[in-house]
Protein backbone atom coordinates (compact mmCIF):
# COMPACT_ATOMS: atom_id res chain seq x y z
CA UNK A 1 0.00 0.00 0.00
CA UNK A 2 1.34 3.35 -0.73
CA UNK A 3 1.88 6.16 1.35
CA UNK A 4 -0.49 9.54 1.52
CA UNK A 5 0.76 12.42 -0.23
CA UNK A 6 0.12 16.08 0.41
CA UNK A 7 1.33 19.70 -0.12
CA UNK A 8 5.09 19.38 -1.69
CA UNK A 9 4.91 15.33 -2.28
CA UNK A 10 1.38 15.32 -3.54
CA UNK A 11 2.96 17.94 -6.80
CA UNK A 12 6.12 15.89 -7.15
CA UNK A 13 4.36 12.61 -7.18
CA UNK A 14 1.58 14.17 -9.81
CA UNK A 15 4.78 15.26 -11.88
CA UNK A 16 6.66 12.06 -11.66
CA UNK A 17 3.85 10.23 -13.09
CA UNK A 18 2.92 12.95 -15.84
CA UNK A 19 6.47 12.53 -16.60
CA UNK A 20 6.37 8.63 -16.53
CA UNK A 21 3.39 8.51 -18.47
CA UNK A 22 4.41 11.36 -21.37
CA UNK A 23 7.53 8.96 -21.26
CA UNK A 24 5.27 5.59 -22.21
CA UNK A 25 3.43 8.15 -24.57
CA UNK A 26 6.56 9.06 -26.50
CA UNK A 27 7.97 5.65 -26.65
CA UNK A 28 4.87 4.15 -27.90
CA UNK A 29 4.92 6.93 -30.61
CA UNK A 30 7.94 6.06 -31.56
CA UNK A 31 6.85 2.09 -32.15
CA UNK A 32 3.56 3.37 -33.45
CA UNK A 33 4.72 5.56 -35.49
CA UNK A 34 6.68 2.99 -37.46
CA UNK A 35 4.86 -0.21 -37.16
CA UNK A 36 1.46 1.00 -37.17
CA UNK A 37 -0.60 -0.60 -40.61
CA UNK A 38 -2.97 2.45 -41.09
CA UNK A 39 -0.80 5.44 -42.93
CA UNK A 40 -3.36 7.98 -41.87
CA UNK A 41 -2.91 6.88 -38.00
CA UNK A 42 0.55 6.62 -38.52
CA UNK A 43 0.71 10.68 -40.00
CA UNK A 44 -1.11 11.67 -36.86
CA UNK A 45 0.97 9.52 -34.50
CA UNK A 46 4.22 11.28 -36.09
CA UNK A 47 2.68 14.51 -35.59
CA UNK A 48 1.65 13.90 -32.33
CA UNK A 49 5.32 12.33 -31.40
CA UNK A 50 7.21 15.29 -32.54
CA UNK A 51 4.78 17.75 -29.97
CA UNK A 52 4.76 15.10 -26.97
CA UNK A 53 8.82 15.19 -26.91
CA UNK A 54 8.11 18.56 -26.61
CA UNK A 55 5.74 18.44 -23.82
CA UNK A 56 8.15 15.71 -22.31
CA UNK A 57 10.88 18.08 -22.17
CA UNK A 58 8.58 20.56 -19.83
CA UNK A 59 7.25 18.11 -17.98
CA UNK A 60 10.83 17.30 -17.16
CA UNK A 61 11.89 20.76 -16.56
CA UNK A 62 8.48 21.64 -14.85
CA UNK A 63 9.26 18.34 -12.15
CA UNK A 64 12.81 19.60 -11.24
CA UNK A 65 12.10 22.55 -9.58
CA UNK A 66 9.64 20.10 -7.69
CA UNK A 67 12.17 16.93 -7.33
CA UNK A 68 10.38 14.79 -9.89
CA UNK A 69 12.26 12.95 -11.98
CA UNK A 70 9.50 10.61 -13.42
CA UNK A 71 9.76 8.20 -10.67
CA UNK A 72 6.72 5.29 -12.36
CA UNK A 73 4.58 4.21 -9.39
CA UNK A 74 1.98 1.95 -9.31
CA UNK A 75 -0.48 3.53 -12.27
CA UNK A 76 2.51 5.01 -14.43
CA UNK A 77 4.41 1.74 -14.07
CA UNK A 78 1.40 -0.44 -15.14
CA UNK A 79 0.23 2.01 -18.14
CA UNK A 80 3.91 1.48 -19.40
CA UNK A 81 3.80 -2.15 -19.34
CA UNK A 82 0.52 -2.38 -21.06
CA UNK A 83 1.69 0.31 -23.61
CA UNK A 84 5.19 -2.09 -24.05
CA UNK A 85 3.47 -4.84 -24.55
CA UNK A 86 1.02 -3.90 -27.32
CA UNK A 87 3.31 -1.72 -29.08
CA UNK A 88 5.37 -4.79 -29.36
CA UNK A 89 2.83 -6.97 -30.99
CA UNK A 90 1.15 -3.97 -33.25
CA UNK A 91 3.03 -5.38 -36.60
CA UNK A 92 1.86 -9.10 -35.83
CA UNK A 93 -2.09 -7.97 -37.13
CA UNK A 94 -4.37 -5.12 -37.73
CA UNK A 95 -6.15 -6.13 -34.37
CA UNK A 96 -2.92 -6.00 -32.36
CA UNK A 97 -2.21 -2.56 -33.87
CA UNK A 98 -5.72 -1.59 -32.96
CA UNK A 99 -4.97 -2.13 -29.40
CA UNK A 100 -1.65 -0.53 -29.27
CA UNK A 101 -3.51 2.15 -30.63
CA UNK A 102 -6.37 2.16 -28.04
CA UNK A 103 -3.78 2.37 -25.24
CA UNK A 104 -1.89 5.04 -26.91
CA UNK A 105 -5.10 6.57 -26.41
CA UNK A 106 -5.88 5.59 -22.76
CA UNK A 107 -2.29 7.12 -21.56
CA UNK A 108 -3.25 10.26 -23.72
CA UNK A 109 -6.66 10.62 -21.58
CA UNK A 110 -4.78 10.19 -18.32
CA UNK A 111 -2.63 12.53 -19.56
CA UNK A 112 -5.44 14.98 -19.58
CA UNK A 113 -6.66 14.74 -15.80
CA UNK A 114 -2.72 15.11 -15.64
CA UNK A 115 -3.00 18.33 -17.35
CA UNK A 116 -6.00 19.53 -15.93
CA UNK A 117 -4.77 18.83 -12.35
CA UNK A 118 -1.59 20.31 -12.99
CA UNK A 119 -3.19 23.75 -13.94
CA UNK A 120 -5.58 23.91 -10.88
CA UNK A 121 -2.90 23.63 -8.63
CA UNK A 122 -0.60 26.37 -10.06
CA UNK A 123 -3.39 29.00 -10.47
CA UNK A 124 -4.05 27.70 -6.52
CA UNK A 125 -0.33 27.94 -5.73
CA UNK A 126 -0.51 31.38 -8.35
CA UNK A 127 2.94 29.92 -10.11
CA UNK A 128 2.76 31.27 -13.58
CA UNK A 129 5.53 29.39 -15.06
CA UNK A 130 3.30 25.75 -13.94
CA UNK A 131 0.28 27.43 -15.45
CA UNK A 132 0.98 28.68 -18.52
CA UNK A 133 2.94 25.18 -19.20
CA UNK A 134 -0.09 23.33 -17.30
CA UNK A 135 -2.51 25.02 -20.51
CA UNK A 136 -0.36 24.39 -23.11
CA UNK A 137 0.48 20.75 -22.13
CA UNK A 138 -3.63 20.28 -21.46
CA UNK A 139 -4.48 21.76 -24.57
CA UNK A 140 -2.39 20.19 -26.88
CA UNK A 141 -2.96 16.60 -25.20
CA UNK A 142 -7.15 17.23 -25.38
CA UNK A 143 -6.57 18.15 -29.70
CA UNK A 144 -4.31 15.06 -29.74
CA UNK A 145 -6.08 12.77 -28.08
CA UNK A 146 -8.97 13.60 -30.23
CA UNK A 147 -7.33 12.96 -33.16
CA UNK A 148 -6.27 9.39 -32.03
CA UNK A 149 -9.56 8.53 -31.26
CA UNK A 150 -10.86 9.94 -34.51
CA UNK A 151 -8.27 7.55 -36.54
CA UNK A 152 -8.86 4.59 -33.87
CA UNK A 153 -12.62 4.67 -34.94
CA UNK A 154 -11.48 4.91 -38.92
CA UNK A 155 -9.63 1.92 -38.32
CA UNK A 156 -12.04 -0.13 -36.48
CA UNK A 157 -14.17 0.38 -39.65
CA UNK A 158 -11.12 -0.77 -41.40
CA UNK A 159 -10.67 -4.12 -40.00
CA UNK A 160 -14.57 -4.55 -39.51
CA UNK A 161 -14.75 -4.62 -42.82
CA UNK A 162 -11.83 -6.39 -44.40
CA UNK A 163 -12.46 -10.23 -45.24
CA UNK A 164 -9.03 -10.99 -43.68
CA UNK A 165 -7.23 -11.10 -47.24
CA UNK A 166 -5.99 -7.22 -46.96
CA UNK A 167 -9.54 -6.52 -49.37
CA UNK A 168 -12.74 -4.70 -47.28
CA UNK A 169 -16.12 -6.57 -47.58
CA UNK A 170 -19.05 -5.52 -49.23
CA UNK A 171 -21.71 -3.74 -46.62
CA UNK A 172 -24.45 -6.37 -45.89
CA UNK A 173 -27.45 -5.01 -46.12
CA UNK A 174 -30.09 -6.40 -44.86
CA UNK A 175 -33.94 -5.10 -45.74
CA UNK A 176 -37.03 -6.42 -45.78
CA UNK A 177 -39.63 -5.34 -48.32
CA UNK A 178 -43.04 -3.75 -46.69
CA UNK A 179 -46.11 -5.63 -46.73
Amino acid sequence: MSEAKTGKEFITHELDEAIAVQRAIVKAEESLSREHPSSTAKRVIKESLKEDQGYLRQLETLGRQWGATGKAEEVAEALDQLMTETSQKAAEAESEAYEAHAVLLNLKRKQQDSGSAMLKIARAMKDTTMRDAAKEFATGTKASAQALSTELAAFAVTIATSDGNGSRSKSRSTSRASA
